[in-house]
């Protein structure tokens, strides 16, 4: 090795070294550096966020939200897959219709017509996949099983109107439900939300989607009416229940698989 090389090396080592120096004396780290800051975050995660709106005659009787998943080319263009809780759909009749709106974090939203691609709505299940057209198909990341005390972010359109981002931590994990990190149940989160929040994305820090919202505790405050006490049902705060992507993988195995997309197929290799 020439002395120049060898003395260019030093050079760039003591500087590494320095700049090691700095960073720890102001109390950063280099785990740090490597993480994306908060407004990186909120950019990659709002845009996958959707709203779910259900029409009947015309007219839009209950709404959701839901999470862009995945996307597909198809003979009509872009295909976007969107995953929402299965209640919102529940109930509905053969005439009324379903839309999602895209884009709806930066203006009123594009409005197209889905089709449900699947749904369940049980006591062990309770999620939903649409397939709509749209240009502006973004879809989430999938993450990891979250742990207890990890610090999530919540993307979803409370009362059907404009979009909410709320931030807090895992509140709560099933420690007997048997098995592995990888099958976890549902857990719970402190993010407070409101009606037409279920089928939102759940997200880690890192921006990944950790499950989407479920549902909430909800509590009767009673009231003295003008002839018998009366009661109003308000969601509880802080107790915002998620269903995890064990489940969402557990839902993909039962849809047919012709009918998604690869990164939805339930393959080796191509899980979310």
């Amino acid at each position: 090795m020439s002395p120049v090389t060898t003395k260019g090396g030093l050079t760039v080592r003591r500087l590494t070294i320095f700049a090691i120096i700095i960073i720890l004396s102001t109390g950063c780290t280099i785990e740090s550096i490597c993480k994306p800051n908060r407004e990186d975050v909120i950019e990659q995660i709002v845009p996958s966020s959707v709203q779910i709106v259900l029409e009947r005659d015309g007219e839009r009787f209950r709404s959701g939200s839901g999470v862009a998943v995945a996307a597909r080319q198809s003979e009509r263009g872009t295909e976007c897959f969107v995953l929402t809780s299965g209640h919102t759909l529940s109930h509905r009749s053969d005439k009324d219709r379903v839309f999602i709106l895209f884009g709806r974090h930066r203006s009123a939203g594009k409005k197209e017509a889905a089709v449900v691609v699947a749904q369940r709505d049980t006591g062990e299940m309770d999620l939903a996949l649409l397939r709509a057209p749209t240009g502006e198909c973004i879809p989430a990341q999938f993450g990891n099983p979250p742990s207890l005390g990890d610090p999530i972010w919540v993307v979803a359109y409370p009362w059907g109107r404009n979009m909410t981002l709320v931030g807090g931590i895992v509140s709560q994990v099933n420690l007997d439900q048997p098995g592995d990190r990888a099958t976890a149940p549902r857990f719970i989160v402190d993010a407070s939300v409101s009606y037409g929040s279920s089928g939102g994305g759940v997200y880690d820090a890192e921006g990944l989607l950790v499950g989407v919202v479920e549902g909430y505790r909800s509590a009767r405050v009673s009231f003295e009416g003008n002839a018998s006490p009366q009661y109003i049902t308000v969601p509880v705060p802080g107790e915002t229940y998620v269903v995890p992507l064990a489940d969402v993988r557990r839902f993909l195995t039962q849809v047919d698989q012709t009918a998604l997309p690869g990164a939805l197929r339930t393959v080796e290799g191509a899980r979310p």
